[in-house]
């Protein structure tokens, strides 16, 4: 299975082999900032089953955890892609909405739910 995630001008663009690994829902405050959205959610895939193509520039900050995070965004459109943990060496996180497919899994875990909207329920795990 291949999965494409392009940027809202089409010119980054990754080719994700398989499925992601882990798709995560993150409620912290640095991700909404990010999205512009109550809440990211990011898919998870081995930096060996990713191609990437396209310019990109990289902004890098810290983490909640202490580790930092390198985000990737379109250096013409400016769409934050993806991005590289440094606490996950080995994967790649690209957000969700970047493979335009209302049929991408659901997220399995749901992070920082200490700052979750009061509006927002909590993932229903018995339905995952």
């Amino acid at each position: 299975m291949q999965r494409i995630a392009t940027c809202s001008c089409g010119t980054l663009k990754l080719v994700c082999h398989g499925d992601p690994e882990l798709v995560a829902l993150c409620h912290c405050l640095a991700c909404q900032k990010r999205t512009g959205a109550p809440y990211g959610v990011a898919a998870f895939f081995k930096k060996t089953s990713v191609s990437i193509s396209g310019d990109h520039s990289t902004y890098e900050r810290g983490s909640d955890s202490g580790h930092p995070i390198a985000f990737k965004f379109c250096s013409r459109c400016g769409s934050t892609v993806f991005w590289e943990p440094s606490r996950k060496p080995d994967m790649i996180a690209v957000g969700s909405g970047f493979f335009g497919d209302p049929e991408f899994p659901a997220p399995d875990k749901e992070v920082h739910t200490h700052t979750r909207h009061g509006w927002v329920q909590p993932l229903n795990h018995s339905k995952l």
